[in-house]
């Protein structure tokens, strides 16, 4: 047999009625009787007493009789099996998994630190006893082996600028990357008659040695994307301001003062600082 096997074994309340009848009556007939069947059937009693189990909700418990596989016991109640039986507690509850936080390469070779939370649940009991030699350690090792090979397929994040750019990287692409890590993970533990229930990234961050640098570089293509977008609103509001200058006639500007006019316009609107006005109460010569 290679596969689960559910089965319900007895009453456990009726084997305990006729264990008390057998236990009490023969304890009461040593005294009155002179042979040894009184002591067989306490004897008889107690072997029989080894043989009472309680499966609690969402547990189980697989059966082995001289090494040889019985069956499992899923409902949960108060039963009574063979007392040579050997009787394993397998757990079907889900239960957490919060890995250690392992430091990897991305596929840009840049090292990260990386963890991940699992939910899990066994739900093939034959597996999960059998066919693995422990499967919590199981699910430990696959899980950081699984976390490994997802951080070597992403990059941690686009680097358009050095013509990487990826869609799916591991900072952004949260969801992508949860049913990437899920899938892998689903796929190791299935010979062990493990269920993921759900996966997904616990901690992300550089490796210590990268990490100010990448900062700072972060903080670079900010600015830049920063700058940039000042620059291109104050190209449109001086060509709105010359527009709209020319259109209402105030002024008539040669070249050489639009240049100086748009000159100052540049530096006031993309200046750090407040720019500190200088009044010409002249003309515009001077």
């Amino acid at each position: 047999m290679k596969e689960e096997k559910i089965i319900v074994p007895a009453n456990g309340y009726l084997m305990l009625f006729i264990f008390l009848i057998l236990f009490f009556g023969s304890i009461a007939l040593l005294p009155i009787t002179q042979t040894g069947w009184p002591a067989f059937g306490v004897v008889t009693a107690l072997v029989l007493a080894f043989g009472f189990i309680m499966v609690q909700p969402n547990g189980s418990r697989v059966l082995l009789l001289f090494g040889k596989y019985v069956g499992t016991v899923k409902k949960n109640g108060f039963y009574w099996v063979n007392p040579f039986y050997t009787k394993k507690k397998i757990s079907l509850r889900a239960s957490n998994f919060d890995s250690e936080r392992l430091k990897v390469n991305d596929k840009l070779g840049n090292p990260i630190m990386i963890s991940t939370i699992l939910v899990w649940r066994v739900q093939n009991t034959y597996k999960a006893a059998f066919d693995v030699d422990n499967y919590e350690n199981f699910v430990r090792v696959q899980t950081d082996a699984a976390v490994r090979k997802l951080a070597s397929m992403y990059p941690y994040d686009n680097f358009a600028d050095e013509g990487h750019d990826e869609d799916i990287t591991l900072r952004s692409s949260v969801n992508e990357v949860s049913n990437a890590l899920e899938k892998e993970i689903d796929e190791r533990l299935s010979i062990a008659g493990i269920e993921v229930l759900e996966a997904r990234i616990g901690y992300l961050a550089y490796a210590q040695e990268i990490a100010n640098a990448m900062l700072k570089r972060q903080q670079a293509t900010a600015i830049v994307a920063a700058r940039h977008k000042i620059v291109e609103g104050a190209v449109s509001m001086v060509e709105m301001a010359i527009e709209q200058l020319n259109k209402n006639e105030v002024v008539e500007l040669d070249e050489e003062r639009k240049a100086a006019m748009v000159s100052n316009l540049m530096v006031v609107l993309c200046g750090d600082k407040d720019a500190s006005p200088v009044l010409n109460t002249g003309t515009l010569s001077h």
